[in-house]
């Protein structure tokens, strides 16, 4: 099924992008997109975490969300999609929200790359904490609600970052527990628009998952080299 992306980059890219292994947490709106770019793109084997449910309100941005897969575990419907794709793909489900109760079970598992894609700032920054302490590469996706314009939204360094609320509260968590390394990011430098309101824009939410996702097969691609 990688016939054109081995053409384009030669199948001992593929076959790398292939032999690595990625923990995403969190499967809605930004990392929905992250997961089904990466599969279409060789990676095989993944770790998913998501406690939710689909919900019809999901429909509007997240690629899970459809009529046959309302009330499933987001990791479950995800999980057939994938197989459904990629009969050869290693899916890995945990139908949990991540935390300190499981996040020492969960990095013993083996991976590569760690997707945060989470909504929240306290698993955000327990995610990070740990992805430096096991020596695990790391992309965090910020704020993109409210926000229209994809032309800025870019990957990042944290200290980068502007106009993005989300990112300036994991900055300061950060700083404040002594953790200085300047951790890579999905981040839109829009001002938000949309009063108090977190409310969505598909094509935002999409194409942050796509960079996200691209981020990382650039970065495998570059290993070769």
């Amino acid at each position: 099924m990688f016939d054109r992306l081995e053409g384009l980059l030669g199948k001992d890219k593929v076959d790398l992008i292939k032999s690595k292994k990625v923990l995403l947490v969190g499967v809605g709106g930004v990392g929905g997109m992250t997961l089904e770019t990466l599969i279409r793109n060789g990676i095989e084997s993944i770790i998913i975490v998501d406690k939710d449910k689909v919900d019809i309100t999901n429909k509007n941005r997240q690629i899970i969300a459809l009529d046959s897969t309302i009330d499933k575990y987001k990791c479950d419907a995800f999980k057939e999609r994938i197989l459904d794709i990629n009969p050869d793909a290693k899916v890995t489900v945990i139908n949990e929200f991540l935390d300190e109760s499981n996040i020492d079970e969960i990095f013993k598992l083996d991976f590569d790359y760690v997707v945060d894609a989470c909504d929240t700032v306290d698993t955000k920054i327990l995610l990070i904490k740990y992805a430096l302490k096991y020596n695990k590469k790391i992309i965090s996706s910020m704020g993109m609600a409210k926000k229209i314009d994809t032309s800025k939204v870019s990957i990042m360094k944290i200290n980068q970052t502007s106009y993005d609320p989300l990112a300036k509260v994991i900055r300061k968590r950060l700083r404040d527990e002594g953790i200085t390394d300047n951790i890579i990011v999905c981040s839109s430098a829009e001002e938000g628009i949309g009063g108090d309101k977190l409310y969505s824009y598909s094509p935002v939410t999409n194409y942050a998952g796509i960079l996200i996702a691209d981020y990382i097969i650039k970065d495998i691609i570059k290993e070769e080299n």
